[in-house]
């Protein structure tokens, strides 16, 4: 039995990574699984990938900024300009062995001798760098999930869906879980959320699941709270935590870097 912790895009972003650390340790955590994107956008590439690179960790995949940041593509079709400028920043901080280690990771992992998949991703065609959003995205990723666990990051959104057993199948056999995606009650604004909460959610036998764990580092889902998840193997249940961390401390390193300030701006508002 044990308690595994599952990260996500990170991005470089030290503050988030260590309230979410001292969560963790909080939890009692055994191990730690890693969805990628651990540099990018924010201003401590290099003290982020020192941490992460000191956890047990069992499992970690690789983001496509950690794909970026440490191979010779300058171009990086697709990327707006500010996510572009930060990764070009970002392989002047980083010496030549981190480069090697983020691009010696794969873009997907079956964690050894659990029930666990993990992609940054998608799984069908994880270097493509495609999202899930809706039901019909996460039918073509259970169609490669293998196991009844299956965890992702990359669009920095949290949302889940469970697939039913065959024997159980109705009209919708792939459902959105409800209450994983954080909505926000009316009148609630980004700058009012200030407490930490989680969200669990019970395994069913028979059944496999999704879960996007959301962002450690740059939330998008107007909820500006590090967001990661863990896994109770004892329990059977995934929760996702949310926890405040020190905004202001990150958005004066982006500004003293050089970087964007959108990149900065962003972090209050979650968006």
């Amino acid at each position: 039995m044990a308690k595994y912790a599952i990260l996500s895009d990170i991005h470089a972003n030290t503050e988030a990574l260590t309230v979410v650390l001292a969560k963790c340790q909080e939890l009692e955590i055994d191990k730690y699984i890693c969805l990628g994107d651990v540099v990018g956008y924010n201003a401590e590439p290099r003290e982020c990938l020192e941490i992460i690179r000191s956890l047990p960790l069992v499992a970690i995949v690789k983001g496509n900024h950690d794909d970026y940041a440490s191979n010779s593509d300058d171009e990086m079709e697709g990327f707006n300009p500010h996510a572009k400028k930060a990764v070009i920043w970002t392989k002047e901080q980083l010496t030549a062995e981190e480069q090697h280690w983020l691009a010696g990771m794969p873009y997907r992992a079956t964690v050894q001798g659990t029930n666990i998949t993990i992609v940054h991703a998608t799984l069908d065609s994880p270097e493509n760098w495609g999202y899930i959003f809706d039901a019909h995205h996460a039918a073509d990723n259970f169609t490669y999930q293998f196991t009844q666990l299956c965890f992702c990051g990359h669009s920095h959104v949290p949302i889940a869906f469970c697939k039913k057993p065959i024997s159980s199948m109705s009209e919708k056999p792939i459902e959105e879980i409800q209450g994983w995606a954080y909505k926000f009650e009316e009148g609630l604004f980004p700058k009012d959320v200030t407490e930490a909460d989680c969200l669990p959610v019970e395994l069913k036998t028979g059944f496999k699941y999704l879960f996007n764990v959301g962002s450690v580092g740059q939330p998008r889902n107007r909820d500006p709270r590090a967001s990661f998840a863990v896994y109770d193997t004892e329990a059977k249940t995934v929760t996702r935590y949310r926890l405040p961390y020190d905004i202001p401390s990150a958005q004066a390193k982006i500004i003293a870097a050089g970087l964007p300030e959108r990149l900065a701006l962003r972090l209050e508002t979650g968006n």
